[in-house]
């Protein structure tokens, strides 16, 4: 099969950090290319460099033969090469038609001014191949999450009609936002394009990656580690050669389950939410873990965020260890030792261009000062350093900048920032494992099984199903902006997922 693309001895280098070493990667014709690795092994960057948002340290990359260097996201798009982002690239206060022609080489501005109408039909042709019904002239910051990244897959598969020669694309994590109906669609746009691209898919999921590939390379530490075809290995092999232990038993199993007798640390009723959720009932024990989940819409985030004081309406009753309270405003909820983690750490919950230690320490960093009064730097430092180190995360020091770590690395430090917390009694975690790879996943699940055991209690909204029967004390299943169906004891009565999934749809 011929080479389509080719590396050698790729390095990236960053102030501080090697974050590619004399990487040798081939791809061929036709093919669709697995790449595993844990946060911060350097997969994003590569797929960045192919994709022209950085240029290499040393090395050099081959196009159909021939050496090539790209300077930017557009010279990489007019050679046929798109890149789906795991952090979403789209411009909020442009259209969505703007946004998937943007970094193309179109007709569709004359003289400084967009041929509007031009350029909406043609953006209607790409949002058809991903079955989304929005109209190309909306605002993209008024779109879902979910709806932003298939607009991220279209902006790709627009490449078809502007390119001629083979096209090379790039999935960085496109499924972690997706539900399993979308997933399947993207699986079916992923294999119709290989009649004339080759495609490179970074999942985080290995029953994802063993499913679409023809081959994974795996990546540890910048490096390529190992290689291997399809039908030659297995998830668990996969995640040993990617985290370097056995799957078995890496997830704690629980030792003291929850006193359900006991006060109630949270108590929600008849729960609404305009146009979001409505009647949602349900209580939380010291020490529990409540898991949401549901379908893109179910209205579990609108859950959490109302529970935090984000949402700016919503009727019903809240009580927080034992009195009523109104959560009108997220600083209140911190006052009353409640903690939130959102879905979109990049907009809602990190301070871009601020060090790690900045970002873990600026909520609870008071609580490590002398009587209350004084602060003491170091040992702010020493609690943030203790909490990189339990969740592995993985940075050159405590005073590097947040954005430039993997996006898993930033996910681990925003959530860090609550544990810091010593006054936090409630953590509500929006989808706390997006983008976060199993090994890393498995850490962070250790972590809050730790913190329930302690006293914590912790309502979070899952991404899958595995994950939802692993940690939860109780599954609350929403379906519509309704509670569909409740599971308690977890742990000990284990629901099937194939019960889960028949309460979701």
């Amino acid at each position: 099969m011929t080479t389509l693309l080719s590396l050698q001895n790729v390095s990236k280098r960053f102030p501080g950090v090697v974050a590619l070493a004399e990487i040798d990667l081939k791809l061929r014709e036709h093919e669709v290319l697995g790449l595993i690795g844990q946060n911060g092994s350097g997969k994003s960057t590569l797929m960045k460099i192919i994709g022209g948002l950085h240029q290499p340290s040393a090395g050099e990359m081959r196009l159909r033969g021939s050496l090539v260097r790209f300077g930017s996201p557009l010279e990489a798009a007019r050679a046929g090469i798109g890149l789906v982002h795991q952090e979403q690239s789209l411009i909020g206060n442009l259209t969505v038609a703007e946004n998937l022609f943007i970094d193309k080489p179109t007709d569709f501005s004359r003289f400084g001014f967009y041929r509007r109408s031009r350029m909406n039909d043609a953006a209607r042709i790409q949002l058809d191949k991903v079955e989304l019904d929005v109209a190309p002239d909306t605002p993209v910051d008024q779109l879902t999450f979910a709806q932003r990244q298939m607009v991220e897959l279209a902006k790709v598969l627009s490449l078809e009609e502007l390119v001629e020669s083979h096209l090379v694309v790039l999935f960085d994590e496109p499924t972690s936002v997706l539900t399993p109906t979308e997933i399947q669609a993207l699986f079916w746009q992923v294999r119709r394009l290989k009649t004339r691209s080759s495609v490179v898919f970074i999942s985080h999921r290995m029953d994802e990656v063993l499913a679409i590939s023809d081959r994974v390379y795996v990546l540890s530490d910048g490096r390529n580690v190992a290689e291997r075809a399809k039908g030659e290995t297995d998830p668990d092999e996969l995640y040993e050669l990617m985290v370097g232990r056995q799957r078995a038993g890496s997830v704690l199993p629980r030792n003291n389950p929850p006193d359900k007798s006991a006060p109630k640390r949270l108590e929600v009723r008849d729960l609404t939410v305009p146009g979001k959720v409505a009647d949602v009932t349900f209580d939380v024990a010291s020490g529990e873990i409540v898991g949401l989940i549901g379908v893109q819409g179910s209205g579990a985030e609108a859950v959490c965020r109302a529970i935090f004081g984000v949402e700016e309406s919503y009727g019903g009753e809240i009580d927080y260890e034992g009195r009523p309270v109104r959560m009108s405003c997220p600083s209140g909820a911190v006052g009353l030792g409640i903690g939130y983690v959102p879905a979109e750490r990049k907009m809602e919950a990190m301070m871009k261009g601020m060090s790690v230690c900045e970002n873990m320490a600026v909520t609870f960093g008071s609580d490590y000062g002398y009587g209350g009064l004084l602060l003491s730097k170091r040992r702010e430092r020493q609690e943030v350093a203790n909490w990189v180190e339990r969740l592995k995360i993985k940075t050159p020091s405590l005073d590097h900048r947040i954005d430039q770590l993997s996006g898993g690395n930033q996910q681990k430090a925003v959530l860090s920032k609550w544990l810091l917390g010593r006054s936090l009694r409630l953590l509500v975690l929006d989808h706390p494992t997006r983008g976060l790879d199993p090994g890393a996943r498995a850490d962070l699940f250790n972590a809050i099984r730790q913190l329930a055991e302690d006293g914590l209690s912790i309502v979070f909204v899952g991404d899958t199903l595995d994950e939802m029967v692993t940690l939860s004390d109780t599954i609350l299943v929403l379906r519509d902006g309704k509670v569909s169906q409740r599971f308690e004891d977890v742990q000990v009565r284990r629901p099937s997922e194939e019960d889960i999934v028949r309460a979701m749809v």
